[in-house]
Order: C-alpha cells, then sequence, then structure tokens
C-alpha cells in the first residue's frame, strides 16, 4: 500500500472525533533534513520525555497534546516528517495541506543541515506557507557542545531574515525540556491569537483514546525494514 494510501485508510477508519465543534485544533508541520532530531521533538513535547530509540520517519508521524491557553483547551497536531526525499515526495501535499504553522529544524552540531533551510523555506512557500503562518526556527542537539557547527549569530541571521523566532534545544537534555514546551506554545499562542475559529485539518479525528491528555502517537508509514536503510544521529537527538 502507498503512503497516500496509508493516510487515507488511516483516516477512514478512525472517524470518531472526541472535541467538540467549538474546540479549536491546529496542524503544526516539522520539517527538516534527516536525522535532525524531529521525532525526538515531537515525543519529547507530547510525552513529556526522551526517545530513548527513535527509528526513522517513513512518511510522517502524527502526535498529539491538548494545552490550556488562557483557560481554553486546544489541540496540537504535530506532523513529524520524514526527511530524506525518497520517503516523502508522495507525501508533500497532505504534510502542508491545512496546516497552520511549522518548525524547521536543523543540526547544530551538522552545517549540511543548517544550509538546507533554504530548501525547506522555498517548500513552504510553494504551499502558501508564507510569513503570514507562523514559522519557527529550531537547532537541535545543543548538548553536543564540543561538535557545534551552526553558530548561533549565523542561525539568529537567518532567522530574523525570514521573520522566524530561533530555539537552540537539545530532546535529550532533560534541563532543556522547558525549551521545548516554549516553542510549541509559542506556536500556540501565535496562532490562537491569529485565527480565532480554525477548521479542523484532516486526521484531526484520529485519536488512541478519547480521554488522552498528554499525547497520541501514531506512527502512519513506519517499516522497520526501511527504517534500518536510514543511520540514527550519533548525538543527543
Amino acid at each position: 500500500m502507498s503512503m497516500c494510501k496509508c493516510i487515507m485508510e488511516a483516516s477512514k477508519n478512525n472517524t470518531v472525533a472526541t472535541f467538540r465543534k467549538d474546540k479549536k485544533v491546529f496542524k503544526i508541520i516539522v520539517v527538516g533534513d534527516s536525522n535532525v532530531g524531529k521525532t525526538c521533538l515531537t515525543y519529547r513535547f507530547c510525552e513529556g520525555k526522551y526517545l530513548e530509540k527513535p527509528e526513522a520517519t517513513i512518511g510522517v508521524d502524527f502526535r498529539e497534546r491538548v494545552v490550556n491557553i488562557g483557560g481554553e483547551e486546544i489541540k496540537l497536531q504535530l506532523w513529524d516528517t520524514a526527511g530524506q526525499e525518497r520517503f516523502r515526495k508522495s507525501m508533500v501535499h497532505h504534510y502542508y495541506r491545512n496546516a497552520h504553522a511549522v518548525v524547521i529544524v536543523y543540526d547544530v552540531t551538522k552545517l549540511s543541515t543548517f544550509q538546507s533551510l533554504p530548501l525547506w523555506l522555498e517548500e513552504c512557500e510553494k504551499h502558501n506557507l508564507t510569513n503570514q503562518v507562523p514559522r519557527i526556527l529550531v537547532g537541535n542537539k545543543c548538548d553536543c557542545r564540543e561538535s557545534v557547527a551552526v553558530n548561533t549569530n549565523l542561525a539568529q541571521r537567518i532567522a530574523d531574515a525570514h521573520n522566524m523566532p530561533l530555539f537552540e534545544t537539545s530532546a535529550m537534555s532533560e534541563s532543556e525540556g522547558g525549551t521545548i514546551e516554549a516553542i510549541f506554545l509559542t506556536l500556540a499562542h501565535k496562532l490562537i491569537r491569529q485565527r480565532p475559529m480554525m477548521p479542523v485539518p484532516m486526521m484531526a479525528s484520529l485519536e488512541l483514546n478519547e480521554n488522552l491528555h498528554r499525547a497520541n502517537v501514531i506512527s502512519i508509514t513506519r517499516s522497520p525494514k526501511q527504517a534500518d536503510e536510514v543511520s540514527e544521529a550519533p548525538c543527543g537527538c
């Protein structure tokens, strides 16, 4: 079954919505090169802990967390996307469809992932996620201080040029948990201010447990065999 069919089938088989119609649901996509730690970041935010043995994302992983903003509960849907073109090219349209915000991730220890940022920004703009759509730039793996290859000042210049806040963090480090909270809560505040009523994006109804407060995790297109083809990051994810 193709990746596209996998998502459509998952959506068809999980049709019970657990939020009332007046609840706001925001779709946030997380993009960046392979092995920059996108999965670990979303897992840390949704589960509140480090993912010890991350696998390569094949297609898209889907996580949710309900947060309280100004006394109102909203649902954040995090779409954790594959970084390698061969695992995502047939799914790009579905990644960006109805997206309300974007988190662009690079690895502070790997210059090539930072140099790829123009390509990710171009892809966002191609799918109409321009400066009007909240975007955040995240430099991950800052726990590997001795291996840092991307200077903060350089990253800040890129962030400023594209009107994006910059965060440097580590999904591995317990002490960085607050920074990761800040990344997604910053987006939540921006979204709730900018868009008072949001359409529920595709797959908003994908729930494993309707009483779940922290997070739902649905790995839609992961294949252990395919995951083995992609090497894991050597440093903190």
